[in-house]
């Protein structure tokens, strides 16, 4: 009994299970999966695995600024991808801003997936006045640009707190993205649980005195759980975007902790000045972390479709 719910058994049965036959199956989402851990390994490990500390002031050679490519006429074999214009390892700054990028895009789609998991819940299982507010609540969100909000929010955030620390100008980051990132969540989960509520074991576990708390919680989520998860992946794409977006604007991510978006907005000035790998790198790394994602997200909503099996 203890083998069955040890570790390596569930590991087991995971290797053995239709998601993993259809991964293993699958050349592009094989593909995708090793670049985006490429990209995740390299932004947690930045520390250890970048040759420079791009954001060190005390490291930077404005003598070495805006050096090309190693494999061009004028560039040197310690900037592999160039330097901008303070002198910064391009490579060295794709890791440190990749972190950043990556860290607010999971944290707002945490947060988005719990409030909108939570009140879609409440709107599908209750119903009656509790669904009609919930839902409003979703079409006046739907109708602002996500962007929109969000440059709202974080511009209100920026001018009530200047001197913020840089934690805080992430969090309102975060709150910023997740503000609207909550409602398909909301609307995928009502409607699941709307279906979910009038099966047979929801109505059992009401005649035996299930808490409805409990009968959320441990019926109905669970068959929830696949639409969810594909809903968070791809929206990790869509919170990484909207995060550069934001930071190309000037408005994200603080000055002295660059995210990808940042780099693209420093790159853009010197690109018409013939230093295109300033910009063109940032934008090559972004593309590859959110079309890794996407295509992710794409064959894990084909392997979790019955229907398609």
């Amino acid at each position: 009994m203890n083998e069955a719910v040890s570790p390596p058994g569930s590991l087991r049965r995971f290797f053995a299970s239709d998601l993993w036959h259809s991964f293993m199956h699958s050349p592009m989402a094989i593909a995708a999966a090793l670049i985006a851990l490429i990209c995740i390994f390299g932004a947690t490990f930045a520390n250890v695995l970048a040759p420079h500390h791009p954001f060190d002031l005390a490291t930077l050679e404005l003598a070495d600024s805006r050096l090309p490519p190693a494999w061009l006429p004028e560039g040197r074999a310690a900037y592999l991808l160039g330097t901008d214009d303070q002198g910064r390892d391009i490579l060295s700054a794709l890791m440190y801003g990749s972190r950043i990028s990556l860290l607010v895009g999971l944290a707002s789609v945490a947060v988005s997936t719990i409030v909108g998991v939570t009140l879609g819940l409440l709107s599908g299982y209750l119903g009656g006045n509790t669904d009609a507010f919930i839902m409003r609540v979703c079409d006046v969100m739907l109708s602002f640009p996500a962007i929109l909000v969000a440059l709202l929010i974080d511009g209100v955030g920026r001018a009530l707190f200047p001197e913020a620390h840089d934690a805080l100008a992430y969090a309102v980051l975060i709150i910023a993205i997740s503000l609207t990132g909550w409602v398909p969540y909301a609307r995928t989960v009502r409607g699941g649980a709307m279906v979910e509520r009038q099966k047979d074991y929801v109505q059992a576990a009401r005649v035996i005195g299930v808490a409805p708390l409990r009968i959320m919680r441990r019926h109905v989520l669970p068959n929830l759980m696949g639409p969810v998860m594909v809903l968070a992946t791809l929206q990790v794409a869509t919170a990484i975007l909207i995060e550069a977006t934001l930071s190309f604007l000037g408005v994200g991510a603080p000055p002295t902790s660059p995210s990808l978006g940042t780099l693209i907005r420093v790159g853009n000035d010197f690109l018409f000045s013939g230093d295109w790998w300033i910009t063109v790198f940032p934008g090559a790394m972004l593309v590859l972390i959110a079309l890794s994602v996407n295509l992710l997200g794409d064959w894990l909503r084909d392997a979790l479709n019955p229907g398609l099996r």
